[in-house]
This record gives structure tokens, C-alpha cells and sequence, in this order.
């Protein structure tokens, strides 16, 4: 009985024992736009940081700035990958041979997240992959990125969601997805709204408008902006067309998404209010790129949190 009793605590089983945290590798991409927009480096960071508050116990996060790690044992052991960066061509996970690097590691069963343009592979070079990874992404002459507000009123039941409420956002809101064929329910809408008929006032073209999605605004059709999806290998991944304005970090529910996501894509389990966090108006100015003219001083942002 003794030794059975000495089997069991070493697996655990009479001990309570936690499982170690997830493993989440945290790539931000370098800058490409000025003050507020695309702002990679400090949303990553800012991410980072409430992951550390709020569930240092489910995941870890390890980041790394301004693009492609040079030492890409980073990756060794990682549950989950989440990518904030520029797309199409400039998007660092099609540089090089680093797209089948990324595959490796898919096979182990990591999860997949990416975030606003870091959505966005090309149509001959990473559109089959995010297919693949995470269900949909963003394909030009398909998919449009209209700047308007979207207003998430009905939210599905999902770990994803979970102490998320419906908010309004204003953002470059991608939408028209592409997404993989799905006849088995893997692939969960998330964020959903109809977009205005204003979004389609810029003439077709690669990533503003095409007959399809002006045919799909014109039937009041919903549009799916952020969306779980479960491999068939197991993986999990997740795709969330917002995050051009950085200050809507600083929504709670907003940002909640993104955090449960990534827990959800690594395996943690997602608390049963979502991941808590709060972000100060110091918080959202923080680690801004700021080479393109003086950095603003904080002032009121969306859900922001005084000290």
C-alpha cells in the first residue's frame, strides 16, 4: 500500500500538484507607422505585462521586440507563438525559411495567434499555413481593412470570452476573412458584427474593397474579426483583426480577449472571469517606438485606470 501510495504523489495524483506554466513566445514586429498605430513593440509588452499580473501561474510569457529572434532557441519547449507585426511581405514569420520553422513546432501541438496585420500572410506564401493554423486570414483581393467602429453586443459562449462583456471599439477592423473549409465545428466566431455600408467607400483594390465583400455589406451580412480555432493535430489558434490603435488596449474587455486567447491557444485553462488585469494611462504610453515625432504625454484613454 506504501508503495502505491509513493506512486501516486509522484505523479501527483494525491498531491495537488500544479501544472508549470505555459510556455508563450511573444513576437512584436518592428515599427511601421507613427505615434499610437501598429505599435508592436509596446503592445506586446503591455500584454506581456498583464499576463505576468494576472496568470503567472497558467502561462510565461517570453518576448521578444522588433522582429524574428536571432537566437531562435526562444522556440525550445513553447505551447504557443503570438505574432504583432506588419503582414504581407514584411510579416516575419514568411522571411526566409522561418514559415517552416513555425510548421515544427505547429506538429508539437503549439498553439497559433496572431494580431491586427500579423493576420495578414500573402496569398502564395503563408496562406495555406495560417489556414491551417489558426482557420482564417486575412487574403488580398478578398478581405478589406476599413477603419470603423464594431459593436460585439452578443458574445459567444467560450473560454475565450469568458468576463468579457459586449463593448464598442474603433479600430481598422479587418474583415471578409478567408477562412478554411469547416465541417466539423472547429472554427469559432468570436468577435462579430455587420459592418457599416461606409466601409466600402474606397474603390476595389488588394486589401479595400472587391465585388464579393461589397455584395456581402450590401446583405447585412455578419463579419467575423476575431475567431478560435481547433486543429485537427490538436493545436489550437486564434485570429484577432484589431489592435491598430494602440489606446483601445487600455479597454478592459478589449484587451481580455486577447489575454484569455492566448491562454486558450497555449492549453492553460482560462480563469472562470477571464484573465484580471489593469492598465494605467502610464501603462498605455509606455515603450512607444516614437521615432516619428515627440511622444504624447498620457491622457484619457478607453478603460484606462487611474492610479
Amino acid at each position: 500500500m506504501k508503495n502505491l501510495l509513493a506512486i501516486a504523489c509522484a505523479f501527483g495524483l494525491f498531491s495537488g500538484a500544479v501544472a508549470a506554466p505555459k510556455k508563450v513566445v511573444m513576437i512584436a514586429g518592428k515599427q511601421s507607422h507613427g505615434l499610437l498605430s501598429h505599435e508592436h513593440n509596446a503592445g506586446i509588452q503591455l500584454l506581456a505585462k498583464c499576463l505576468k499580473e494576472g496568470a503567472s501561474k497558467l502561462v510565461t510569457p517570453v518576448v521578444q521586440l522588433n522582429g524574428w529572434p536571432s537566437d531562435e532557441s526562444i522556440f525550445e519547449g513553447a505551447d504557443a507563438v503570438v505574432i504583432y507585426a506588419d503582414g504581407g511581405g514584411r510579416h516575419p514569420a514568411l522571411q526566409g525559411n522561418n514559415l517552416e520553422k513555425l510548421g515544427k513546432l505547429m506538429k508539437t501541438g503549439a498553439g497559433f495567434l496572431t494580431i491586427h496585420y500579423a493576420v495578414e500572410p500573402t496569398t502564395n506564401k503563408g496562406n495555406k499555413e495560417f489556414l491551417d493554423w489558426q482557420g482564417g486570414c486575412f487574403e488580398t483581393h478578398w478581405s478589406v481593412n476599413p477603419h470603423w467602429v464594431a459593436n460585439f453586443n452578443k458574445l459567444p459562449k467560450h473560454p475565450i470570452t469568458r468576463g468579457v462583456k459586449p463593448f464598442k471599439a474603433n479600430d481598422e477592423w479587418y474583415f471578409h476573412m478567408r477562412f478554411r473549409d469547416d465541417k466539423k465545428g472547429k472554427l469559432i466566431p468570436i468577435l462579430s458584427d455587420v459592418p457599416p455600408k461606409e466601409t466600402m467607400k474606397r474603390g476595389d483594390g488588394a486589401h479595400s474593397g472587391n465585388p464579393a465583400v461589397r455584395k456581402a455589406v450590401a446583405a447585412g451580412e455578419s463579419q467575423h474579426v476575431a475567431w478560435a480555432y481547433r486543429r485537427e493535430d490538436g493545436g489550437r489558434g486564434f485570429g484577432f483583426t484589431g489592435g491598430h490603435n494602440h489606446l483601445n488596449w487600455g479597454s478592459d474587455d478589449f484587451r481580455k480577449t486577447v489575454l484569455n486567447a492566448i491562454l486558450w491557444v497555449s492549453k492553460a485553462k482560462v480563469p472562470k472571469e477571464g484573465v484580471p488585469s489593469k492598465v494605467t494611462k502610464e501603462d498605455l504610453y509606455a515603450n512607444l517606438d516614437g521615432r516619428r515625432g515627440k511622444k504624447p504625454a498620457p491622457k484619457s484613454a478607453p478603460g484606462a485606470k487611474k492610479k
